[in-house]
């Protein structure tokens, strides 16, 4: 389908902080200056044959540490190094273990951000409650760590010896879609390709106001019960909404929407693909919901990776 094939129920947009580049680069900045002390433990039992699994740990902003699943193909079937792909997971979905992306070849990382298990030891706002966790402060809102999270992972990603720093892609759908946004965004300089299903954290508060599903519903609960606080709500979320991280992604990149998502209503999707200043292609599922029609994509999905990371478009 083409891009028109979305007929809009309302226009979607967000003013841009005037200083959100000077903001984010602070907010890099702390987050770098944390050791990242990243490990690695083998897991031989959740091994196979052709694929090499592993848990990830290191340290991201706040000192908390983030775990992720990591997967390499064995090097006696396939020789490095890897190209990189991070893959970051949605709302209340747990990150799968990517076996099958490093079966392609990809050393593969499947974040699991705080408040998701394995990192929820120290921050666990719950589900819901993570959209809305100090919310009306910039500077503590969940996002913050959770943005930073994906990108001291990408950093874990490019310190190991078996991957190639110059073949990164970054893919997620939901909330992944979102945290694949900010990275392509914010790590310009080493992603060369992303895709992304559905996504979230595009149009914050429009999205808030087309849906009465979960989890954007959360923001009606809390103005509901906090009515005085939506200027300061919307001042912040302002630094979060990938419309305003879109301009700074100069990597091809595919979006995937579809029409009849009610979770991430795909008027919010297409607001992202009009403000991206990169190369592009748009994917409308008619009907599929907030799957995004990924179950038909596969194939599609993993050809755009593999062609950008040879430069291909």
């Amino acid at each position: 389908m083409q891009p028109g094939s979305i007929s809009p129920r309302a226009k979607i947009g967000v003013e841009r902080p005037a200083d959100f580049d000077s903001y984010w680069r602070d907010v890099v900045a702390a987050a770098s200056a944390v050791p990242l002390d990243a490990t690695l433990t083998p897991l031989p039992d959740r091994s196979t044959p052709d694929v090499d699994v592993y848990e990830l740990h290191y340290t991201s902003i706040d000192n908390l540490r983030i775990a992720g699943w990591y997967c390499t193909p064995r090097q006696e079937r396939v020789a490095g190094p890897y190209p990189g792909l991070v893959i970051s997971p949605g709302y209340i979905s747990e990150p799968l273990i990517p076996k099958s992306w490093s079966r392609l070849g990809y050393a593969a990382l499947a974040l699991a951000p705080r408040g998701k298990l394995r990192s929820n030891a120290r921050f666990n706002p719950g589900y819901p409650g993570l959209l809305v966790h100090n919310i009306v402060d910039r500077d503590t809102y969940s996002y913050r760590g959770f943005y930073m999270d994906a990108y001291r992972g990408l950093d874990a990603l490019l310190g190991r010896p078996e991957v190639n720093p110059a073949r990164i892609a970054v893919y997620g759908s939901s909330q992944g879609g979102a945290l694949s946004i900010v990275l392509a965004a914010l790590r310009s300089d080493v992603v060369k390709v992303a895709v992304v299903g559905a996504p979230y954290l595009c149009g914050i508060r429009d999205a808030a106001r087309l849906t009465h599903s979960y989890p954007y519903e959360e923001i009606n609960e809390y103005l509901r019960a906090h009515p005085d606080h939506e200027q300061r709500l919307e001042e912040t979320v302002a630094y979060f909404d990938g419309l305003n991280f879109a301009p700074s992604i100069s990597c091809p990149i595919l979006v995937h929407l579809g029409t009849a998502d009610d979770v991430c209503p795909p008027e919010t999707g297409l607001a992202l693909y009009d403000r991206l200043d990169a190369p592009k292609r748009l994917v409308v599922s008619d009907g599929s919901g907030h799957d995004a029609g990924a179950h038909w994509l596969g194939d599609v999905v993993a050809r755009f990776l593999a062609d950008g990371l040879r430069g291909e478009r």
